[in-house]
């Protein structure tokens, strides 16, 4: 065949036609294999309960990806359907218009309801409990932290998660699940219960601090720290914002109290080996920072290489050198993990679960290093290491 090509066909024509066996081959052969395979895989049953009180649109960002995992991993409901984003979790509904919404948690089902929940489940996921404030509904900035509207963990939620962990049932708590708007008395029953205290402080990176380069600054932050620090902000540059929950914030500026641009989560060679996670990534986005008991695991951990100058500051806020990133600790059968950052909010397509493989594609374009694209934190860490917690649960239940 290659010899007649030559022989018969111009050099043009050959050039083009092995062009478009390429184009074939890439954008079509190798899609609809994926997509085969991913199909010919069993479905497997596993029970999952999401709560997520931070879903201020109908994007359902904080609890998606989570959600686009189970999917794609073939794990369905007891019925044999797939996870819905839309409908699949306890919490904040909006609607169609910004002033319309839906509350359907916790608080609104019967004992016996919460008791038939949990005997059809092998893991709850708290997303996120932060809540839906007036300004999320506006979508205006303001000077002042907006009024709530919903959120923040409350008995109900408690409750259910110390029933679950009472019946040895796989949890998973994330950023934001404690901090404010949670009343001070339930975070100190979940802190006493779980063995994880928040020190009241949470932070995130940002690239630039001039508020002429940075529109996306939050207003109230730039206000907060001018009134407390002689109305001066003079900042420029990347740095970490740390927000404590007294209203007290504070700045570690690149290069001269940290010298990692963005926070490195690092991981064990034994973390690396059992769930697939990269030794190092990059994680821009906002943290809380815990103490643990000695019963947990640290899986991973946050690293901002400070100077001996902001070791020295971390020190005057009461903080550590390092930071807990995700620990787990053992629960009988079942297990019960935290996780310090906000790792559920991901951009990813609903409609791209079904397709076999297609992470490996992902982190050839995405470095594990690579802040810069929001969804490599997803393909080269999340999408790693909820694949071996979901599977885990699955093969212990």
């Amino acid at each position: 065949m290659g010899n007649f090509l030559n022989k018969h066909l111009p050099i043009e024509f050959r050039v083009f036609f092995r062009g478009v066996l390429v184009v074939v081959f890439v954008f079509i052969l190798i899609p609809l294999t994926s997509l085969l395979i991913w199909h010919l895989i069993p479905s497997a049953s596993l029970g999952v309960v999401v709560i997520d009180k931070t879903v201020s649109t109908q994007n359902f960002q904080e609890h998606q990806s989570l959600h686009w995992l189970l999917n794609h991993f073939k794990f369905t409901k007891r019925d044999g359907s797939i996870f819905d984003e839309s409908k699949d979790y306890f919490g904040f509904f909006p609607g169609d218009k910004k002033e319309q919404f839906e509350i359907a948690d916790l608080s609104g089902q019967t004992d016996s309801q919460k008791q038939q929940i949990l005997k059809n489940s092998r893991l709850v996921y708290f997303s996120d409990t932060y809540g839906v404030y007036e300004n999320d509904l506006k979508q205006e900035p303001s000077l002042t932290p907006s009024k709530k509207i919903y959120g923040g963990m409350d008995t109900f939620d408690l409750s259910f998660m110390k029933q679950a962990y009472q019946e040895e049932i796989d949890i998973i708590g994330e950023f934001n699940t404690i901090a404010s708007p949670t009343k001070k008395e339930v975070r100190k029953e979940f802190e006493e219960f779980a063995g994880i205290k928040w020190t009241g402080w949470i932070a995130r990176y940002f690239d630039e601090l001039d508020t002429v380069l940075n529109e996306e600054l939050p207003p109230w932050l730039v206000a907060s720290y001018k009134k407390q620090h002689q109305e001066v902000w003079d900042f420029s540059g990347p740095a970490m914002v740390f927000l404590h929950e007294n209203g007290q914030v504070e700045i570690l500026r690149d290069k001269i109290e940290i010298k990692n641009t963005v926070p490195n989560i690092m991981s064990s060679p034994k973390s690396q080996d059992t769930y697939g996670i990269p030794e190092i990534v990059k994680y821009p986005y906002w943290i809380d920072i815990i103490f643990v008991s000695r019963e947990f695991e640290v899986i991973s951990y946050y690293d901002l290489a400070p100077t001996d100058a902001g070791v020295a500051k971390l020190s005057e806020l009461g903080l550590p050198r390092y930071f807990p990133a995700v620990v787990m600790k053992k629960n009988g059968t079942g297990k019960f993990y935290y996780f310090s950052g906000d790792f559920a909010d991901n951009p990813v397509s609903g409609s791209s679960y079904n397709f076999y493989g297609i992470e490996k594609l992902w982190r050839m374009f995405l470095h594990s290093e690579d802040y810069s694209q929001r969804n490599s934190f997803f393909w080269n860490y999340y999408y790693p290491l909820m694949g071996s917690i979901l599977k885990d649960t699955y093969q212990r239940n």
